[in-house]
């Protein structure tokens, strides 16, 4: 416990500023139009009230998320070690990649209410997308910068095909997978508020837009609380398995 409030004694710090400067243009002094920005006397206790709603949204949410999410990861790492492993498939797919990759998911979503039979699938398939391509192209990158003597010597040692990937390339590109793993987990948080907008009945973006329909903006700002304390935990997770599976790096 010591360790970890000396890691997070400046976050912190900084933490509390921030709500000490935001108390005193709302509560205090009241600088801040006080419809749009309550403050904590009110933002609390809506808090502690909306909080069996909160937990419920955040189910329905993790639900919606870990599905699109793994299933990102499992074709995106897969299919970036077959492209980026070989040359003459990575060399015709990649200016395809490129030219599609930047397409923001959000463009999909009159297509994806379309053509899919629920509003749980479209959401799902947004954030799917969103993640997906970060994943591929990390992993590509991943495999084409190992060194090649790492190769050489595989081979030598009779690694080739599947054992050469699994035991050689998937490691050696690891750094790079968690990489756009981490930033395909950022996105997916993104695309999840805004997927659970247009389409959802439950979640914690539902439950941000339901109250802000209704200028409710104490349990608004509640709901955003929520799940920056949520994403925070889930990146700090996700820190903590990348630390653990790279411990070779030396990095902390």
């Amino acid at each position: 416990m010591t360790r970890i409030a000396k890691k997070y004694a400046g976050t912190a710090v900084i933490i509390l500023i921030c709500v000490a400067l935001f108390e005193l243009a709302t509560d205090i002094t009241g600088w801040l139009e006080p419809v749009l920005f309550p403050g904590l006397s009110r933002i609390l206790p809506a808090f502690a009230e909306a909080f069996p709603k909160l937990m419920e949204g955040l189910v329905s949410s993790f639900a919606l998320l870990l599905p699109s999410y793994v299933l990102a990861l499992v074709l995106g790492v897969s299919l970036g070690l077959f492209v980026g492993y070989h040359q003459a498939v990575r060399t015709t797919l990649m200016p395809l990649f490129r030219g599609v990759s930047p397409i923001p998911p959000t463009m999909l979503i009159p297509y994806a209410i379309s053509v899919l039979p629920t509003f749980w699938l479209s959401s799902a398939f947004i954030i799917f997308m969103g993640a997906f391509w970060p994943i591929l192209m990390g992993t590509i990158h991943g495999v084409v910068l190992l060194e090649e003597r790492y190769l050489d010597n595989a081979r030598a040692l009779g690694l080739h095909g599947s054992r050469l990937l699994r035991l050689v390339v998937f490691p050696g590109a690891l750094p790079h997978i968690f990489a756009g793993a981490g930033m395909a987990l950022v996105f997916s948080f993104i695309l999840l508020t805004v997927a659970e907008m247009f389409g959802a009945k439950s979640g914690m973006g539902y439950f941000i837009q339901y109250y802000s329909d209704f200028s409710d903006y104490p349990r608004v700002l509640a709901g955003m609380i929520f799940m920056s304390l949520f994403i925070i935990l889930m990146m700090e997770l996700f820190d903590t398995i990348q630390r653990r599976a790279l411990y070779w790096t030396g990095k902390r």
